[in-house]
């Protein structure tokens, strides 16, 4: 939470409530706007929506500069949205939390947070006249916490090189190619599939075609696997320093 010591700066926070429980997050909701998916493994509603809280992160980047942060991650619930943060050279969590105004998405949420967050910061600066005041002043109304520094910096996945259009059309994902012997695990989905799409069984042509399609590019990648790294959550929003860059949640 956001806390206000000196009495300049006092409104500005008036705003900012206490810390609020974060809930278990529920399955099949929008990671951008929280809204129910239906059905499937997909992450968020829309293209639109999740690069809306992309593009509302990505504003606020000078902020997340000016505390000198390493790692950043932001999730939220029905109640309150949440900003962790790693500074370079400190090994302290700092936990800002926000208050969720109802009819609001999470990515208004977030920009009315880091306005306040924002403006904090200015008055302190134009008050010190000195930048890292300014952010050590801010950083001090965060909660602080010795936790686990996994909850912020991020692990690294590996993932199958191969295009998802092919795990779609055998209803895989990334995380079943990770374990095991991937060609019988590639074999079993895809009998799965011929029980229900095969024309002799009564399925289409056309879908058949684009399952039998990625099912012999999927047999051929696993003659050969090759994998590529990323790093990241998958349910929080994370922030790069050294890229200046907020990242969306990663698939299994």
């Amino acid at each position: 939470m956001i806390r206000s010591k000196r009495r300049n700066s006092s409104r500005l926070s008036s705003n900012v409530h206490s810390l609020v429980p974060i809930r278990e997050k529920r399955k099949n909701l929008c990671l951008s706007c929280g809204e129910p998916i239906d059905g499937g493994k997909r992450k968020y509603c829309s293209v639109g929506c999740r690069q809306r809280l992309r593009n509302k992160l990505d504003l606020r980047t000078g902020l997340i500069q000016a505390l000198n942060t390493r790692y950043a991650t932001f999730y939220f619930s029905d109640l309150a949205i949440m900003m962790d943060m790693i500074p370079y050279s400190s090994r302290e969590i700092y936990s800002f939390s926000f208050p969720r105004v109802l009819g609001k998405k999470p990515a208004d949420d977030f920009s009315r947070m880091a306005d306040h967050m924002g403006e904090i910061w200015w008055a302190e600066q134009r008050r010190t006249n000195k930048r890292y005041l300014a952010s050590r002043f801010l950083l001090d109304r965060a909660v602080r916490n010795n936790g686990s520094m996994l909850c912020v910096k991020p692990y690294e996945v590996r993932m199958p090189a191969i295009q998802k259009k092919s795990l779609q059309h055998l209803k895989l994902d990334h995380g079943e190619l990770n374990h095991g012997d991937p060609c019988r695990v590639i074999r079993n989905a895809y009998r799965q599939q011929v029980k229900i799409h095969h024309p002799d069984l009564g399925g289409d042509a056309f879908i058949f075609r684009k399952i039998q399609t990625a099912y012999e590019a999927l047999m051929l990648w696993a003659r050969n696997p090759t994998f590529v790294k990323r790093r990241g959550f998958p349910d929080k929003w994370f922030y790069d320093g050294d890229k200046n860059k907020w990242l969306q949640p990663i698939s299994w």
